[in-house]
């Protein structure tokens, strides 16, 4: 199996609880191409030409799945899920009851738990030259969440060169769910050591301060006047190590962006971010409310990736499009329970562009 990228289909393939992973290649006819394993539903490379119109690999990843299910960094590529983000203390009650959920981030609950979507072992429903679709059945009760709950993910990359990825999801009980997928990108290239020198606008006037385990106070706080705002565009790095209650919190950027939007649900664009080395320009549009832009704080740099490269703190950035953290505890947030009947939808495109 061919890929551009450099990756073997067959180091992707093994038995992980007693179901076949593999990897995916998607293509188009401009020559981009997406690789994904089905553990986790992951993105494992992302080639796109850069202004030499030589192809770039923008997403850090592991060359093998024997790495991934090793991580040091589960989160690479994935699909996180039921919730991504944080819960606080890992507790929220719904229709009255209390649910505990399994807290592995500080006194938190994180993107889903233990075991959340980014390390289970997804279905290949549909599979074409350019789109995948992927099906995970979480049952009542998986990580404490309530409700057997059916989500497709389907990654597209369009003639166009965007990576459109659609969500979906059903459920036969009362939950709760937040889905996004965590790509570290470099648009530098994967091994590229540092993301400072690229230039992101966010299209958000307001962010979510949060305390110091991450979990959001409440109201939304404009981002003028302060390190948070990329409403006009600036280097990631020129303010990231300002003398700010925020940035020390997260030892850099890791917080959730309000969106501007006409409504809730409104698919719009969220903002841009290119690279001044390759010129390659990422949109972004979405149907979520929020953006988390995590600047990579906590890589070590402490194991190889892909291409013998290492990837140390800052190497990266992250654009989780998503509801907000520990929306469940806070009732003025988007919600996001899931009814019984009703059907969740979400859609996220990255489009590349070269300047």
């Amino acid at each position: 199996m061919y890929s551009k990228s450099g990756l073997l289909g067959e180091a992707f393939e093994k038995i992980v609880d007693g179901k076949q992973t593999g990897l995916y290649i998607l293509t188009n006819k401009v020559g981009s191409e997406v690789t994904i394993t089905n553990y986790g539903a992951k993105i494992v490379s992302l080639m796109v030409p850069d202004k030499d119109d030589f192809f770039q690999d923008i997403v850090l990843g592991h060359p093998n799945i024997n790495d991934y299910l090793d991580s040091e960094e589960p989160y690479f590529g994935a699909i996180c899920g039921r919730t991504a983000n944080r819960i606080a203390n890992g507790l929220f009650y719904l229709n009255g009851k209390e649910y505990k959920l399994t807290v592995n981030n500080g006194p938190n609950s994180l993107h889903g738990g233990i075991k959340g979507f980014n390390s289970v072992v997804w279905e290949v429903t549909k599979l074409t030259e350019n789109s995948i679709e992927l099906y995970y059945l979480s049952v009542d009760g998986e990580e404490g969440f309530p409700g057997n709950l059916s989500v497709w993910v389907t990654y597209t990359i369009t003639e166009d060169n965007t990576l459109r990825i659609d969500y979906k999801a059903e459920t036969d009980k009362t939950t709760i769910l937040n889905l996004t997928n965590h790509s570290y990108f470099n648009l530098s290239g994967e091994g590229d050591p540092h993301v400072g020198d690229h230039i992101l606008m966010l299209n958000a006037d307001k962010y979510l301060p949060t305390d110091n385990t991450a979990i959001p106070y409440g109201d939304p706080e404009p981002v003028k006047d302060t390190p948070m705002d990329f409403t006009t565009p600036v280097e990631i790095g020129k303010r990231i190590n300002d003398d700010f209650e925020q940035l020390r919190f997260g030892k850099g950027y890791d917080h959730t962006f309000v969106l501007n939007k006409n409504s809730s649900e409104e698919f719009s664009f969220a903002g841009y971010c290119k690279s001044p080395k390759t010129g390659i320009r990422m949109d972004i549009y979405t149907t979520e409310p929020g953006l988390q832009l995590y600047t990579a704080n906590w890589l070590t740099g402490n194991f190889i990736g892909k291409n013998g490269h290492n990837y140390p703190e800052r190497s990266s950035v992250c654009f989780e499009t998503q509801h907000f953290p520990d929306s469940i505890n806070k009732p003025d947030y988007p919600s996001v329970i899931l009814e019984p009947g009703e059907t969740f939808s979400s859609r996220t495109d990255f489009r590349f562009s070269v300047e």
